[in-house]
């Protein structure tokens, strides 16, 4: 048998648990809170995908200058691709004349 049982028998006498959950009076139902002027203002922060608003918009202009940088760097480092340089690079307004790669017919030699 158990040990336990002479144990529980002596616990009886106590409230179970139900007797001992109460339910709010009227009265005590109807008092409002009082609060501070000084207390803190407590607000539970939105959260959306687990990233607050703040962290969420710090998060993507991390990411969006990342992207800027990387893309600006691989555009100009391919630069010297024929294609890359005549399709985006010369379409550019100033940089036109700067990736305009043409040999002068004096200098080719074919």
């Amino acid at each position: 048998m158990c040990s336990s049982g002479p144990f529980l028998e002596q616990l009886s006498h106590l409230p179970t648990l139900t007797t001992m959950v109460f339910t709010p009076t009227l009265r005590r139902a109807a008092a409002q809170a009082s609060t501070s002027a000084f207390a803190p203002k407590y607000t539970i922060p939105r959260r959306v995908a687990g990233f607050t608003i703040p962290a969420a918009v710090q998060a993507g202009t991390l990411a969006a200058s990342f992207g800027v940088f990387a893309g600006t760097a691989a555009l100009f480092m391919l630069g010297e691709v024929p294609r890359v340089r005549r399709d985006i690079l010369q379409q550019i307004p100033g940089l036109d004349t700067y990736y305009d790669r043409r040999i002068a017919p004096e200098d080719n030699p074919f």
